[in-house]
Order: C-alpha cells, then structure tokens, then sequence
C-alpha cells in the first residue's frame, strides 16, 4: 500500500533523526508512516505496518478510549495531548536503559497532531511518541525518597520522645501508661478530623455525580443549541479532556474513601493498642493483638522486611492485651532492626496443650551466644549509643513472666533469629495484674 506523502516541506530524512516515534495515521486509523524511532522500538519495519490498523499492530491499546481521542482531533482540528502520569504508556513499546531496572516497559508523552490539507482539512494525525522513561522513573524514586526522609524525620521524633520518657519513668507500669495516654490521645485527635473529611468525601461524590449527571442532559439536547455554541463547547471540553476527566474522577472519590477507610482502620488499631490503665485481666484473641500491635509498627518495618502470617486456630486466652502488644511491638521491632537490608519476619501461632504459642523469626544477621545471655537483662543492647536503652527485651520479659508464660530465643550469627512466647490459656486465681 501507497504511504502517506508528508508535507513537501518536511524532510522524511530528518524525522527519521529524530528520538522519538513518529507515525501517521488516516481516518481509519490504518498506518500511513512510520519512522525509523518506531521501527527500532517496536521491532516492525515499515512495509510490515503500512496500510494496516494501529489496533492490529498494539492490539494491546485501549481500543474505545484511543478512538475517541482520534476522532476529537479530526473533528476539532486542534492537538491533543496524554502524559505517562495519566497512562504510563499508551503503546507497549520496550525500552534499554539501565536506570529503568524494574519497569516492563517505555514510559511515553503521547502527542496527536492534526495534518491539514490546502483546503484546511484535516486528512491524518501524526502521532508522536515521546520516550520519558528515565524522567518518570527518577520522578517516582525522588518522590519515595522525599517520602522515606519524612517517615525518617518522623521516626526520629518518636524515638527522641520515647528516649526522654525511658530516662524518666524506668518503672514498667508508669512508662506503659505514658505511652498508653499518648496513642489515646494521638487516635482521638485524629478520628474527629476523618469523620468530617469522610462525609465530605461522600457528599463530593454525590455532587460528582449529580455534575455529570447534568452534563449529559445537556450533551443529549445538543442539537438544540446553536453551531457556534456547540463548537465552543466541544472545544471546550477538549481542552479539559473531558471524558478522561469524567472516567477518572469517580475513582479519584473511590480511592480516596478507600484511602480513608484505611485511616480509620489503624486509628482504630491505636486505640485498641493503647488501653490506658489496663489492670484487669480479660479474655483477647491473640491474633487481634498482634494485627493491631502489626498496624501500629508497620510504618517502620514495611521498609525492611515482608511480613508472613502463618496463625494456627488458636482460643481465646485470659490476658492483659495492652501488656501482650508491648511484647510483640517490641518483638517485632527488633526483628526489623536486626535485618541489614530487607528480609522477611514470620509471625507464626500455635496451641501447645493448656497454652499457645507466638513465634516471631526474622532473617537478620543473627546473635552470638554471649549476647544471647544478657539479651533480656536491664540496660544491656548492642546497639550504637544513642540508637536503644536497652530495657525492651526487659519489659518484654517482665510482662511474660507476669502472664505465668515464659520467652526463649533460638539463634546464631548469620542464621537470624526466633522468640517463642509461651503463654497459658488461663490465670490462675493468684495472678497479679
């Protein structure tokens, strides 16, 4: 089939030079020209593609969305224009360059561009690919780093309040209590502010719809309204990108609820784990402990290690739950620290006779014996100074032994480590919260 002749002003030569795809298609969307960006990076030289379909070529493009953006162009005579931060990629084309580790395929600008005619036709649409993989990818890894600085910033702050509460309340119960009030009162502060942005959420939707609603109606009475008018308004909607943006903002809404709905959830979770001035023993699932303890610590573990569930069919047992969550907040914390790298934690549960059984292994770099025999002594860490007190393992220790159970530790260097806490179903009447 016959290519399509380019303006003869325009040299086929140069646009072959250029680093990006450029091709041309007609109204029936059938390859008119093809250069050679687009040869090298689809691999499909240019009598393979010419007269043929664009969809039989990508027949991975999104076929209704591709169509009605093709037809804007022909039939408003005006660009139109996708960035990789609305469609990573439109064609799946591959891409070579060592930075983009990670990414299946090039990350594209897309420009679509009307080719007119001596009578100001627009007879094809040039569309030009732009290759933007190294920009979209440094973009994200700068985004996560600015992110992974503020969880850092974050972090330090915590770490800052918790060393000033450990000098001064050395005394388990009182320094339980401080945290306790602190988690209540950081979950209450939050909760008021999500309950009004979540029925601002749903009422934003509600008014969406209606919007759209109402835009619709008037697209169905179009041909009552003058030309001109219509022309404005079709221009108008162009320039906005219309259908896009009707397609995306439900889901804008859908995800934000959801992201909400999230929040909420680990509210909830900081509540449960912080029950201020918890002396009473009560029946908990121990599995909801350490859920809740996960979603409350995950913010710093998610970085260093995947978390593996493996959780047996286990009873209610009698217990302090607030108590329970400092032991596997502690636990689990120090199995994230222990990583150098990213590993992977396993939080596994079982029922051993009259108790059950909580095994937290991580995949660190392991102890040696001579640590593992002061590990649950006061003051004693093997971190630098300044980076642990040296009481968890203490704490972790003493709450066990208050709940009748008992903590032991299985490890060697280079092999990580397991803490296995045994605790009994029930109390007997002579415990002592």
């Amino acid at each position: 089939m016959e290519r399509f002749e380019l303006e003869q002003s325009v040299d086929e030569r140069l646009i072959d030079l250029i680093d990006a795809g450029v091709f041309v298609i007609d109204r029936e969307l059938r390859i008119r020209g093809w250069n050679a960006f687009m040869v090298s990076h689809s691999g499909r030289g240019r009598r393979e593609v010419m007269g043929r379909s664009i969809f039989d070529v990508f027949p991975e493009l999104p076929d209704d969305w591709l169509r009605k953006k093709i037809a804007r162009v022909f039939a408003l005579g005006s660009p139109s224009f996708t960035s990789w931060e609305q469609r990573p990629w439109v064609f799946r084309l591959p891409h070579n360059r060592p930075i983009t580790g990670g990414v299946d395929c090039m990350q594209q600008n897309c420009r679509f561009i009307p080719l007119k005619d001596g009578q100001g036709a627009v007879g094809h649409v040039l569309v030009c690919v732009f290759d933007v993989t190294d920009a979209a990818v440094l973009q994200r890894r700068l985004a996560e780093t600015v992110s992974a600085l503020e969880v850092e910033r974050s972090e330090q702050q915590v770490l800052i309040g918790r060393l000033a509460e450990a000098q001064e309340q050395l005394v388990q119960s009182e320094k339980l209590a401080a945290i306790g009030q602190l988690a209540a009162g950081v979950a209450h502060e939050i909760n008021n502010p999500i309950g009004f942005v979540t029925s601002n959420v749903r009422s934003l939707e509600r008014y969406l719809e209606g919007l759209l609603a109402l835009v619709e109606l008037y697209d169905r009475h179009a041909d009552l309204l003058p030309p001109e008018v219509c022309e404005a308004i079709a221009r108008r909607k162009a320039g906005i990108d219309y259908d896009f943006l009707a397609e995306d903002a439900g889901g804008l809404v859908a995800e934000s609820r959801d992201g909400l709905e999230r929040v909420k959830r680990i509210v909830s979770d900081l509540r449960d784990f912080s029950r201020v001035g918890e002396t009473e023993w009560q029946w908990a699932d121990v599995h909801g402990c350490l859920d809740s303890t996960l979603n409350v610590v995950m913010n710093e573990i998610k970085y260093k290690a995947e978390v593996v569930k493996d959780y047996g069919d286990l009873p209610h047992i009698e217990c302090m739950p607030f108590q329970l969550n400092q032991v596997f907040l502690n636990l689990m914390v120090n199995a994230a620290q222990a990583i150098d790298g990213r590993g992977r934690i396993t939080l596994r549960t079982r029922v051993e006779g009259d108790a059950v059984t909580v095994q937290v292994t991580d995949t660190g770099g392991g102890m040696s014996p001579e640590v593992i025999k002061r590990i649950f002594d006061p003051f004693f860490t093997t971190k630098p100074v300044g980076k642990g007190t040296g009481l968890g393992l203490s704490v972790t220790h003493s709450i066990v032994a208050r709940h009748r159970g008992h903590i032991s530790v299985v490890s060697s260097p280079g092999e990580g480590t397991t803490f296995t806490v045994r605790l009994p179903r029930q109390q007997s009447a002579q415990a002592c919260p």
